[in-house]
């Protein structure tokens, strides 16, 4: 039986996309770079703070550039983290849902610790999560599987008791290297295809199917 289901959150839980995206726009107009529409971080996102600059800067990062994107950056989504950021339809029941029947939940990002906890007070105020993890300087991003072992380590959770959910081949990676078990969602930013590709045994089109199959786990 699963005991806990730790959640990827951005483009998971969360539709944070254009907070993401209007923040580091502002770093790249600071720095005198060309501005990316929103619609283009689907791409960007998903492997940390760092990569998403990397990628937003493109050819030509120099540590000038990036230092001070990313200060931009810090600064900005610091302030506007939950402007327009949104909880996905019916994720909040279905984690209701789960610890309903003895599932725990919980939240492992790559996005920087500080913002996760502030953007889950605010959109699932009701959700008791057993832990809510952004990336910590002690553990590599994901795929690497150090905070995940971590976590389940301090519950005394084993890897087979755990699923692992995402919208990303991030995901997809971070449960395989973890040795827990995995399911996709399509409605984030990445899509049903990314995630089949990359070897998600699942793909839930909706929140109440991701909970039916997390509890026939």
């Amino acid at each position: 039986m699963i005991k806990l289901a730790v959640f990827d959150l951005d483009g998971t839980l969360v539709d944070s996309l254009t907070d993401l995206a209007l923040s580091v726009n502002k770093g790249l107009k600071k720095a005198g770079l060309p501005e990316h529409p929103i619609e283009k971080y689907n791409k960007f996102v998903g492997n940390g703070r760092e990569m998403l600059i990397r990628r937003a800067i493109g050819d030509g990062c120099t540590d000038e550039l990036f230092d001070t994107v990313i200060a931009t950056f810090d600064e900005e989504y610091r302030l506007h983290c939950n402007d327009n950021t949104s909880a996905y339809d019916g994720c909040a029941d279905m984690l209701k849902r789960l610890g309903g029947n003895g599932v725990h939940s919980a939240v492992l990002s790559n996005k920087p610790d500080e913002f996760v906890a502030q953007i889950l007070r605010r959109l699932y105020p009701g959700c008791d999560f057993l832990e809510a993890w952004g990336q910590k300087p002690q553990y590599n991003c994901k795929p690497d599987p150090g905070a995940l072992h971590a976590m389940l380590a301090l519950h005394g959770i084993s890897p087979e008791e755990c699923v692992y959910v995402g919208d990303s081949d991030v995901d997809v990676f971070t449960a395989q290297n973890s040795g827990v078990k995995m399911a996709g969602v399509s409605w984030g930013f990445r899509g049903r295809g990314e995630l089949l590709a990359a070897g998600a045994p699942f793909v839930a089109d909706t929140a109440d199917e991701l909970a039916e199959y997390i509890l026939g786990l």
